[in-house]
């Protein structure tokens, strides 16, 4: 280390070893990339599985009502995670706009009589249960390893 800092022949970049930071920024960049897909899809299979439930028990408005909560829980946990991972590069604080989401999602479907309210709100919480999904998972893949 002692070498690399004295070493005047160096970029300014190897002497702080930003190289290797920049491999590993990237490296970390993809498996975040990946974790939020996954998210993603089982957000999206959790949707449809408990919207065809509610549509066949329940009724059409209210699997409606959920669809459109959990579309705007998906929306939600995008922005989100944008907001995320602008963290440390071009932001310094996590951006509050996507906290518009469940304000509209709740003045929307009160104002649309068709519409449910309470079918809604546990549709825009779907994506909760898919967070908690992936995280066991992978607690469970770093254990086997």
């Amino acid at each position: 280390m002692v070498s690399e800092l004295t070493d005047s022949d160096s970029t300014p970049d190897s002497k702080l070893g930003l190289g290797v930071l920049d491999s590993n920024s990237e490296a970390t960049n993809d498996d975040y990339v990946q974790l939020q897909l996954r998210i993603y899809r089982l957000t999206l299979c959790l949707t449809a599985f408990f919207v065809v439930i509610s549509a066949v028990f329940v009724d059409l408005r209210a699997s409606i009502s959920l669809l459109i909560g959990a579309l705007s829980g998906v929306l939600y946990l995008r922005l989100l995670a944008k907001g995320i991972g602008k963290l440390g590069k071009s932001a310094n604080a996590v951006s509050k706009i996507q906290l518009v989401v469940p304000v509209l999602l709740i003045v929307t479907v009160s104002k649309i009589p068709v519409l449910q309210l309470l079918p809604a709100i546990l549709g825009f919480l779907l994506y909760k249960p898919s967070l908690i999904i992936q995280f066991l998972l992978e607690s469970f893949r770093q254990e086997r390893n």
